[in-house]
Formats: structure tokens, sequence, C-alpha cells
């Protein structure tokens, strides 16, 4: 079946796209690189630029890379080790990028991330002031995870966890029209139905969601899980996902023409605002407030503060100002936020009405627990 998507042969080329590319897209097994693929993608890359698209890749591929030259059969299980083979590889796989690209007058730079990068509004900033100059020198950005940094007892922390999550924070990062996510995985299939690709998802349901499947890949990380879980973070930013294989010839055109096999998530609903998408997508909340039933509608569908009132108590440990998750009665959590208080001021305040709180609290400049411009709410 062919994708179906929102494009047509008329409609100009998207302005701006982001292409992640799975290490079973660039290598031919453990450490041995596809060179005929890899050419395939950056002449794919140098079509799009000529026509007028701004294009950032999320490549996989330095740990692959690092064992191969290492001569190992097996990815690590030890933290340290794969950190050794991402030193090593990250080196190759830029190399390789650019030998690729330099036919075609074109040059990459490489960007290496931690969740950290951009879960500080600062860096956050600051990351995306970069990606958008080197778009503006015409340069190729080549967008990794950084292995090599985080250390093992922070890693849980500090990980994107694989490059589909990394590749969907970017595409919101730089409100892409399309995200690209190309791998082995020919699209999502229907295994427990007809057996065939699912050409169009207008919404990710339950129903969706039963048909992912993990990976038992040596290389690589995640599966259609991830790749789901990637798209919807996408489709909140008013990005569309395609989900395809990235042996197929030409794909990216072709995905774009309706013509290749593969899925097209739509996006739909609103689009939420950068903000919103930061504190939603790109946070590790600290802790969490749980509220009444009577707050969870004033949220989730006034779109106002979070007030003492609808308190009950709060979990975790959080200072005011770090981002925390708020939950309903039974545990859902409904959205996420920057806390006014602390976690330890909490129960002096759960319950309180906010002339109360004021009271108790006079110095403070604001008496909502989270004010409702640094507040997210997840989708039901």
């Amino acid at each position: 079946m062919k994708a179906e998507n929102a494009q047509s042969r008329e409609k100009p080329p998207p302005a701006r796209v982001v292409i992640k590319l799975g290490t079973g897209v660039l290598t031919r097994g453990i450490g041995e690189l596809d060179t005929e693929r890899i050419a395939s993608v950056c002449s794919q890359v140098a079509a799009l630029r000529a026509a007028g698209t701004e294009v950032f890749l999320v490549s996989s591929g330095s740990v692959a890379l690092g064992m191969g030259r290492l001569g190992l059969s097996r990815r690590p299980s030890d933290v340290v080790k794969k950190q050794a083979c991402a030193a090593i590889g990250q080196g190759l796989l830029m190399q390789m990028w650019q030998s690729h690209f330099t036919p075609h007058g074109i040059t990459v730079a490489q960007v290496l991330l931690t969740h950290e990068d951009l879960r500080s509004r600062d860096r956050h900033l600051a990351v995306k002031a970069t990606l958008e100059s080197l778009i503006a020198y015409g340069v190729v950005p080549v967008i990794n995870e950084n292995d090599t940094v985080s250390a093992a007892e922070i890693e849980a922390l500090l990980r994107f966890g694989d490059n589909d999550t990394l590749s969907a924070m970017v595409a919101s990062l730089v409100h892409a029209q399309h995200l690209f996510i190309l791998s082995t995985a020919p699209g999502l299939i229907d295994l427990d139905g007809t057996g065939e690709i699912v050409p169009f998802v207008a919404k990710i349901t339950p129903e969706v969601e039963a048909m992912a499947r993990g990976t038992t890949s040596e290389t690589a990380v995640g599966g259609m899980v991830s790749k789901l879980s990637a798209a919807k973070l996408a489709l909140r930013a008013g990005c569309g996902v395609f989900i395809a294989s990235g042996a197929e010839p030409d794909i990216v055109a072709r995905l774009l023409r309706g013509e290749a096999p593969g899925t097209f998530f739509a996006p739909s609903g609103p689009t939420l605002e950068a903000k919103k998408r930061w504190l939603l997508h790109f946070q590790r909340p600290s802790g969490t407030l749980h509220i009444n039933d009577c707050a969870v509608p004033v949220l989730r569908d006034q779109g106002r503060s979070l007030l003492s009132v609808g308190i009950t108590h709060a979990s975790g440990k959080f200072e005011a100002g770090d981002i925390v998750n708020v939950a309903a009665p039974d545990g859902t959590l409904i959205a996420r936020g920057k806390a006014t208080y602390s976690a330890s001021e909490i129960p002096t305040i759960a319950g309180l009405k906010s002339a109360d709180v004021k009271a108790r609290y006079p110095d403070r400049r604001h008496h909502e627990v989270i004010h409702r411009n640094d507040l997210a709410v997840f989708e039901n």
C-alpha cells in the first residue's frame, strides 16, 4: 500500500523537514557502512535543498560503527563500554556524512545533544539558535545523542532513550513541517489484523498503539513503540510524521508524492505553542502535585491556573521553580508545569483558598501553585 498524506503534486515542497536515519539504514550488519544507501540519502537531501527545503538530519550509527572497530558482535550492556563505542563511532560517522555530501557541495555540522541540553530553558533556546544559524549558513546539521558523556549514575535522567524521540524533539524545536523516521521498518503494520502496512493514521489511538512492537536488533534501540511515541510528540507541534523503510529508493520524494509504502501520521487538533511543548515533552519532572476531582475540569477544560484549593498533596522532592506533573485522584497525569511552591511548602497550603495562601506567604510574587502561562495539559 502507498502512504496517504496531505501533500499533492501541485503543492510546494515543505519549508523544513527532519530526517531520522536508523542504524539499519546506514549499515550492513555491525560496523559495515552501506555506502550506496548513504549516497542515495545524500542525493535525496541535495534534491530537497535544491527545491528550497531546509533539512536537518538525525543520524544513528555511532555505537554500531564503534562496535565494528572493536570487533564486538553484541551491543554492550555496560554503559561505559557503550560510551567507548560511541566515542569511536562518532568521528567515523561524521567522516562518512561529509565525504558523501562533498560531491553535492554541502557542508555538514555535528550537533551532539543530551536531554539536559533541551530540558533547561536557556540551553533549549541556545540549541535552537545554533541550529537556526547553521541552516542560515546553508549547512546540514547532523544531530545525534551525546552518548559519550552520560555517566552511568545519571544516564536515566539525561538520555533521550532513542534517536526516534530525539528526532521528534528536534522537529518540535525547529518547527519542521514533516518528520521522516526512516529505518528497517516499512511502516506501521497491522500484525494482528490484515498484516499490511497502515498507510494513514488520523489519530494515535490505543488501538493504533497496540499494533506496535519493540526491536530485537543488536544495534538498534526502540522499535515501533518508540516511533509511535516520537510521532505523538511531533504531532503536538503540528508536524506530519512519515514512518517508512530507508531501503526504499528515493523514499523521501516518493513519500511526499504519496507514491511510496509507509505510514503517514497527520497532525490534528490545535498546535501547542513552543513553551507548552517545552513543558510537556522536554522535561523530566521532579515530583507530582495531586489534585481533587473539582480541579480536573478547571485545568483540562477551562485552561485556568492550578490553585491551592484544588491540591490534596504532593509527592517527590522539588523546589519552587521546578517542573512537576499534575495528577488526577486516580493517578492519571493530566498536566505538567512550573511549580511556584516547593514540595515542603505544599502541605501548608493544600486545600486553602488563595487569600489564605497570600496571608501565609505575603512576599511570594505569585500565589497560584502553577500559573496558567506555565501549565501545559496532556491530551485526553
